[in-house]
Formats: structure tokens, C-alpha cells, sequence
């Protein structure tokens, strides 16, 4: 699906962000597997098109870094990335930052963010670090299944200081595989936050930002083989 979508309608896009979460798990750019070889490949070919790529880790490959991204022709992004559209600001995210109600995570996720942490657990022999994954997704999907899920959800008051902080109207995120648009009215401003869907084999998500308008879209493959996009939600940009 992703490789599809890469060399059909990404084609389209002036530019292309990735919000994390492109692979299942990363143990580090010295010992990719080999479907993250081939999408380097399609990424390139894309880039090579000229459709700018940017790419902001998620919680599952915060260990990807420079060299993988520029073999994949993406550039390395810190979030929150800020784009600007005819006048209107967006936020991207991966969103994980924002599920501050679940604190077991949080801390998990300041630990493993920690530039001396990574370069510890890089230090270690690949496959090692192999296990420690698997170990580390493991106790995750524990954890998780005895966790309600508002509490995996975003708080709804960290998304709203997310977009003061920064003046913004529209935030998109994903990390939450819950694809929707949601319309925030606050202090009698409107204001957008976009999730995008997650991917498997014949179903992906995207967002399209065209026209002062934002597109959630639906990419689904038919039984003839085919990659159809469909259009799931759309809402005016905010002022912001």
C-alpha cells in the first residue's frame, strides 16, 4: 500500500510529511531490515520527482536518524514542525506528546528521547538491540491492554496549549489510529486538529492540504489491485 501510494498519488503533492511511525519498530540506521530498504528506495524516487519530503519520528522509530534519511531523500525534522498554507499556520506532530494523561508512557518516552540513552542503546550490538525491541513491545502491548483508552487518547488541554504556544489553527497529528477532523472552539476562536488513520496492507490514511482546504483521505486497495483515494472528511483551514 505505502509503495503504491508513493509511486501514485504522492506524485501529485508539492511536498510530503511523514509523521512517524513508518516502521513497526527501529533499532538504528546501521541495521535496517529489508522492506526499509526498498521504501528508501521509493522515497528517493519520489524526491528525486520533486516532491520535498519531510519526516518527524514517531514512538515506534525515534531511533531513525540522519543517515537513513538521507539515503530515503527525506529531511530530519524536530517536532512541532510549522508549515504555512495561503496565510494559514499548521502544526505537525507525531502526537504522542500530547497523551499526557497516560504518565507511564510519558516517562517512558522522555527516557528513550534522551540523546545519551540513544547513543547508549546505539552503542550496543544490533542484535541486542533487536531483542530489547521485542522485549520493550512486548511489555508495551501488556501495559496497554489493562489501560482505558480516553487515557491513550490526547488531552484535550495539552492540544489547546500546543496551538497557543504557538498561534496556530490547525494542528495535524497521528500516533492515536483514530482518523478524524475535529473542530476545537475556544475563547471564541475556531481552530482544527486532524488525525490521520494508520496503514496496513490494503488501507492507509493520508491528509491533502490544497485550496485553503484540508482533505482526510482514505486510501483503500479494490480487488482489482487498484489504489482508490477517497475522500473521508474535509474542513476550511483556521486563520492562525
Amino acid at each position: 500500500m505505502l509503495l503504491d501510494f508513493l509511486k501514485g498519488p504522492a506524485r501529485k503533492a508539492r511536498a510530503l510529511y511523514v509523521l512517524g511511525d513508518l516502521f513497526e519498530v527501529w533499532i538504528g540506521d546501521d541495521a535496517p531490515l529489508p522492506p526499509a530498504l526498498e521504501v528508501a528506495s521509493a522515497l528517493r524516487e519520489l524526491a528525486d520527482a520533486g516532491v520535498e519530503i519531510g519526516f518527524v519520528v514517531g514512538n515506534r522509530d525515534f531511533l531513525v536518524g540522519e543517515d537513513y534519511c538521507s539515503h530515503a531523500g527525506m529531511q530530519l525534522f524536530e517536532e512541532p514542525v510549522q508549515i504555512f498554507h495561503q496565510g494559514h499556520r499548521l502544526v505537525l506532530l507525531h502526537g504522542d506528546v500530547l497523551c499526557t494523561d497516560d504518565k507511564d508512557y510519558q516517562q517512558f518516552r522522555a527516557k528513550v528521547r534522551d540523546p545519551a540513552w540513544q547513543t547508549k542503546m546505539l552503542a550496543k550490538p544490533a542484535w541486542l538491540r533487536r531483542q530489547l525491541a521485542r522485549f520493550a513491545r512486548f511489555i508495551s502491548k501488556q501495559k496497554n491492554r489493562g489501560k482505558p483508552e480516553s487515557i491513550m487518547d490526547v488531552n484535550a488541554a495539552s492540544v489547546q496549549q500546543t496551538m497557543d504556544k504557538l498561534a496556530a489553527g490547525n494542528l495535524i497529528h497521528g500516533h492515536t489510529h483514530r482518523p478524524a477532523i475535529h473542530r476545537i472552539i475556544s475563547n471564541n476562536n475556531n481552530s482544527l486538529r486532524a488525525v490521520l488513520g494508520d496503514w496496513h496492507e490494503d488501507q492507509g490514511s493520508a491528509i491533502c492540504i490544497h485550496d485553503g482546504q484540508l482533505e482526510l483521505l482514505d486510501l483503500v486497495r479494490k480487488s482489482s489491485g487498484k489504489l482508490e483515494v477517497v475522500t473521508r472528511d474535509s474542513e476550511t483551514l483556521c486563520s492562525g
